[in-house]
């Protein structure tokens, strides 16, 4: 079944790995097996800094290719924070990172934690949602979308310009047409490199041109001005226009974000104009935890220029709907034909993947239909190209949203079918964009790899490793590839495992004896979290 890693909240040091899987099963009868991570010691999350979120990022991508996705335990006070910081240092994301807690301790009879707990694991080990996550109260939401709005009720945070990503009621329904999608075929990586030169300032009636000199003094390099309405501020003060005029031309960063709950920043009124004749950049309706967040990771990116670190980024803010146009009467037919477009991209894209039509992909893209949803078997197009071969087509798909992790209703993945019928090129590039075959497959391949050397299959033994196979493992039987192939005299199978073992163990004690060979390799144990 799907592995989850469940990350301990708010810790620096880590106390133990909890090796041994422990397992829940879902409603569908899917077994999702999952690890713990505990931390020593724990920290109230108002005690959460930038270090902290670069250790949580560090562990998870030591371990990203051991699970299908991560719930980490967080306290509410700067959990919003955290995953809007985990959300931009988390690059090239294909696996669900989830953040949950709870108001009320899971320890007490009544309480929100346990629901909260399993809602995360369920939908972190059901479901490819390739973003940093927030869970709370039977919702998911997108992580840099998602502010706290109550400190008293089970319904603490909300998403105010984003509908949730996930509802968890009687049955657990994705909005698959909000997920975010990387769209590239870099690998996953985590940056951790933060500039802490950068702060919230929040506009006040009366506030002092002094205040925000001092406020804008280096070494501040980016701020977040909380201003009026959609944007506003007053424009007949030319004290405090003149110093953020000072600051933007001196280099310092300042986003316009609005002290509203809803709504974006606008230039309509001549106050919030003002604001962007003194060079300020009109923050949307990115929350002022998204808008500190992402400053703290652009300014980090040297090799960026102004322009791309204005951009959105991770689905922080909502796209520029200017000259939209949307009848209120329109509602029911565009649910209706949202219905039938869902029921018929799938299938259609597939066909289309598998005779290799690039041309209709793109038009089904164009219609709005997600060229990563599955058909009726869970088989997406890129399943389908990957078989078929189709090379231009595979990296067409990672291009525009689609999972190297997505798996059919056989537990396969791209990566699987591609090894399965030999596309050399296609591997590559999956294994390039972060492809790599799941905890249960790599068991299941020892067999198949002693298969593949038994009858002198190099082609299939290569493609294999390629593949990120480790051609030491053991099949149903304890003997592995390179036994069986002494065992039956496949000399050509034994060499070339012998090579590729040698150059990845780089210590090789060979014995030659008259019927056999005896291999010893020096063994790496997997390192635990540290």
């Amino acid at each position: 079944g799907p592995l989850v890693g469940w990350t301990g909240a708010c810790s620096v040091v880590p106390l133990l790995f909890h090796s041994a899987p422990i397992s829940m099963l879902s409603k569908d009868n899917k077994r999702i097996i999952y690890t713990i991570l505990e931390y020593k010691p724990l920290l109230d999350s108002s005690n959460m800094t930038t270090d902290d979120w670069g250790r949580i990022g560090k562990d998870i991508e030591k371990n990203y290719e051991n699970y299908d996705g991560f719930v980490i335990l967080h306290g509410t006070d700067t959990m919003a924070y955290t995953a809007s910081a985990l959300s931009f240092m988390c690059e090239h994301l294909g696996k669900p990172i989830i953040l949950t807690g709870s108001q009320v301790p899971i320890y007490e009879m009544r309480n929100d934690g346990r629901d909260n707990l399993l809602g995360a694991l369920l939908i972190a080990g059901q479901f490819v949602i390739p973003e940093v996550c927030l869970y709370f109260y039977n919702k998911l939401y997108r992580g840099n979308r998602v502010t706290k709005v109550d400190a008293g009720s089970f319904n603490a945070f909300s998403s105010p310009n984003l509908a949730p990503l996930a509802t968890a009621e009687v049955d657990i329904t994705i909005n698959w047409d909000t997920v975010w999608r990387a769209n590239t075929t870099a690998k996953f990586q985590v940056s951790t490199e933060l500039n802490r030169n950068v702060g919230l300032l929040r506009l006040f009636p009366g506030i002092t041109s002094a205040t925000v000199r001092a406020f804008l003094q280096p070494p501040m390099e980016g701020v977040v001005l909380e201003t009026y309405g959609s944007g506003n501020a007053p424009d007949n003060r030319l004290d405090l226009l003149e110093e953020l005029k000072k600051a933007t031309d001196s280099g310092v960063i300042i986003i316009n974000c609005t002290q509203c709950l809803r709504g974006t920043v606008s230039a309509s009124y001549a106050t919030g104009k003002v604001l962007m004749d003194a060079g300020l950049i009109a923050g949307g309706d990115m929350t002022p935890e998204a808008a500190l967040s992402k400053l703290s990771y652009v300014l980090a990116k040297k090799d960026l220029d102004l322009a791309a670190k204005k951009k959105n980024l991770r689905g922080e803010m909502s796209a520029d709907l200017a000259g939209a146009k949307l009848c209120l009467s329109d509602s029911r037919f565009i649910q209706e034909l949202e219905a039938i477009r869902d029921a018929l991209t799938p299938p259609l894209a597939c066909a289309a993947a598998k005779i290799g039509d690039k041309e209709a992909l793109e038009a089904i893209k164009e219609m709005g239909g997600n060229l990563f949803l599955g058909d009726y078997d869970g088989r997406t197009p890129l399943h389908i190209a990957a078989c078929e071969g189709h090379l231009e087509l595979v990296e067409y798909l990672l291009n525009h949203g689609a999972t190297v992790y997505a798996k059919d209703r056989y537990g396969d993945t791209p990566l699987c079918n591609a090894v399965r019928f030999r596309h050399k090129e296609v591997v590559k590039l999956l294994r390039k964009t972060g492809a790599h075959f799941s905890r249960d497959k790599l068991e299941e391949a020892g067999t198949e790899l002693c298969s593949l050397a038994a009858s002198g299959d190099l082609e299939g033994l290569k493609i294999w490793s390629l593949a990120g196979a480790d051609l030491n493992e053991t099949g149903y039987d304890g003997q592995t590839a390179i036994q069986v192939a002494q065992a039956v005299g496949q000399k050509e199978v034994v060499a070339f495992l012998v090579q590729l073992m040698s150059n990845r163990s780089k210590v090789t004690t060979i014995f030659h004896f008259s019927c056999f060979i005896s291999l010893f390799l020096s063994c790496q144990t997997p390192t635990a979290l540290t």
